[in-house]
C-alpha cells in the first residue's frame, strides 16, 4: 500500500503517512499504480500515431500550393497571390497540430510533469474531430482525469 499524498509504502495498520503526516483515508495499490502507468504508455503511443496522420494534410496542402503557382500560369493573379500564402498557413497549422501532439505523447510516455495539462487541453480540442479523435479525447479525459490519477501518479514516482 502507498500514501495517496506522497506515495510512500506503507504498512496496513498506519494510519498517517510516517513521510508527510497526511491522514491516510484511503491508500493505492502497486498493481492500481502500474495500470496507470500502463495506460499512461497507451495514451502516449495513441497521440504520436495519430499527431503522424496530421503530417498528410500538411504535406498535401503544401503541394496543392505550390503546385497552384504553375498550374495557374498567368491567369487570375488574384487567385495566383492569393491560393499559396493560404495553403500554406493551413500546412503550418497541421503540422503545429502534428507537433504538439507528438510531443505530448513523448511527454506522456516519459511521465514528464508538463503533459498532463498539455494532454488534458489537447484532449478538450480533440473532442470535436469524430471519430478517432473523439476516441482519443474521451480516452486520454478519463485516464488523466480519474478521480485517483494524482495519486496513481504519486504512488508509481511518476510525480
Amino acid at each position: 500500500m502507498f500514501c495517496n499524498r506522497c506515495g510512500t509504502p506503507l504498512q496496513p495498520d498506519y494510519n498517517l503517512c510516517p513521510k508527510c503526516g497526511s491522514r491516510i483515508v484511503g491508500t493505492v495499490r502497486p498493481t492500481d499504480a502500474a495500470r496507470f502507468a500502463g495506460h499512461l504508455r497507451t495514451l502516449g503511443i495513441l497521440w504520436i500515431v495519430l499527431s503522424a496522420f496530421w503530417l498528410l494534410p500538411s504535406v498535401g496542402l503544401l503541394t496543392v500550393g505550390h503546385a497552384f503557382r504553375f498550374m495557374a500560369g498567368n491567369g487570375e493573379p488574384f487567385a495566383r497571390i492569393l491560393v499559396p500564402p493560404v495553403m500554406f498557413g493551413l500546412s503550418a497549422g497541421f503540422l503545429i497540430l502534428a507537433a504538439a501532439g507528438i510531443c505530448i505523447g513523448w511527454g506522456l510516455m516519459q511521465h514528464e510533469p508538463w503533459a498532463r495539462i498539455a494532454a488534458i487541453v489537447l484532449g478538450i480540442l480533440a473532442l470535436i474531430h469524430p471519430p478517432f479523435g473523439t476516441l482519443l479525447g474521451v480516452y486520454t479525459l478519463w485516464v488523466l482525469l480519474s478521480h485517483d490519477a494524482a495519486a496513481y501518479e504519486r504512488a508509481a514516482g511518476l510525480r
